[in-house]
């Protein structure tokens, strides 16, 4: 066995929380069930845990710097010559009570299997009472009287779930049906201010878990189907409308279509083509419980075939009244 300050690669003027958290990393990155395949690693998680055993209790520590105990808890024997001051059996069989295998009777550094639980979630459940992990030697209470080891529980996997909706969906309805590995149907409720490609997770729906262990959690992705009209921007929505060349320099009063309902715009006289008009409230659910605008942008749409009239009169306006449509930075 070697030195225990070696193999949790620590100093030994370490802290107990440096060789706790030293071990954790360890027995996190070696233990046999996260390494199946790899023989390698169960003889480095033993050797971790050994040396934990010594490291991980302040007076088996105090012991092993004072070379009363070796790297494997066993004692030292110091000669003290014939005379009086020898040792006493006694304490050899006080100082080695309780270290069978090196995978239990943990004293005050924190218990194995208590480590284990906390980080791989109760994979080390099965070194309750000494007992270890398979291979191991006995606890208290092992040999050939006990019975068979429980087999660990096993948290089941996350289940990645698509969850495909329409903008309506999202501002009327407010929910998603999904369907989860098991089968079964859900309705879940999208939080205000879901945006596409946001994932929602549903705790214990996701796969089953083993040996009695709990399920695994459903990822729910939502996907926000294209729509014909509306373009999300965040918590807004984007239209474009087309308008006629009279309505533009006339003015008008046009229909535009929200997630709400039609609604009435007003075009002023001589509107800009690309000008953005504001509809409050006709966007998309934000978090703060509200709802975010529908930008109207106004597209001019000239006459698919040519009018003889029209052409005859932009040639008049552009002699008789030119103007400059660009800056001197587009000369």
């Amino acid at each position: 066995m070697r030195d225990p300050y070696s193999v949790l690669g620590v100093a030994k003027s370490a802290s107990e929380a440096d060789i706790k958290r030293a071990f954790r990393k360890l027995a996190k990155k070696y233990h046999p069930d996260q390494n199946a395949d790899d023989p390698k690693a169960k003889e480095r998680f033993a050797e971790a845990n050994q040396a934990y055993e010594i490291l991980g209790d302040k007076e088996k520590r105090g012991q092993f710097d004072r070379g009363e105990i070796d790297a494997e808890g066993k004692p030292r024997f110091q000669a003290h010559g014939f005379g009086g001051g020898g040792f006493d059996d006694s304490d050899i069989f006080r100082q080695s009570r309780g270290q069978s295998s090196g995978f239990g009777g943990f004293g005050q550094g924190g218990g194995f299997d208590d480590i284990l639980n906390d980080i791989l979630g109760g994979l080390g459940g099965r070194a309750r009472g000494g007992a270890g992990f398979a291979g191991s030697g006995a606890g208290p209470g092992a040999g050939p009287g006990a019975g068979p080891r429980a087999r660990p529980t096993r948290r089941g996997g996350d289940a990645n779930v698509t969850a495909k909706i329409t903008l309506e969906q999202l501002v009327h309805d407010r929910k998603a049906r999904v369907t989860l590995p098991s089968g079964k149907t859900l309705d879940v409720k999208l939080p205000d201010g879901t945006s596409d490609g946001e994932k929602i997770r549903l705790r214990g729906q996701g796969e089953p878990g083993e040996n009695g262990g709990p399920a695994g959690d459903a990822i729910v992705e939502v996907r926000i189907a294209r729509h014909p009209l509306f373009t999300p921007a965040g918590d807004d929505l984007r239209l474009d409308l087309p308008i006629t060349l009279y309505e533009a320099v006339l003015g008008a009063k046009v229909r535009v279509p929200t997630l709400d309902g039609a609604v009435n715009l007003t075009v002023a006289p001589n509107v800009q083509a690309g000008k953005t008009m504001r509809l409050k409230g006709k966007g998309l659910p934000n978090r703060t419980g509200g709802r975010g605008d529908l930008l109207v942008t106004l597209r001019i749409v000239l006459p698919e075939e040519g009018d003889e009239e029209l052409t005859t009169l932009m040639r008049a306006w552009k002699e008789l009244r030119p103007y400059r449509a660009r800056g001197p930075e587009f000369d």
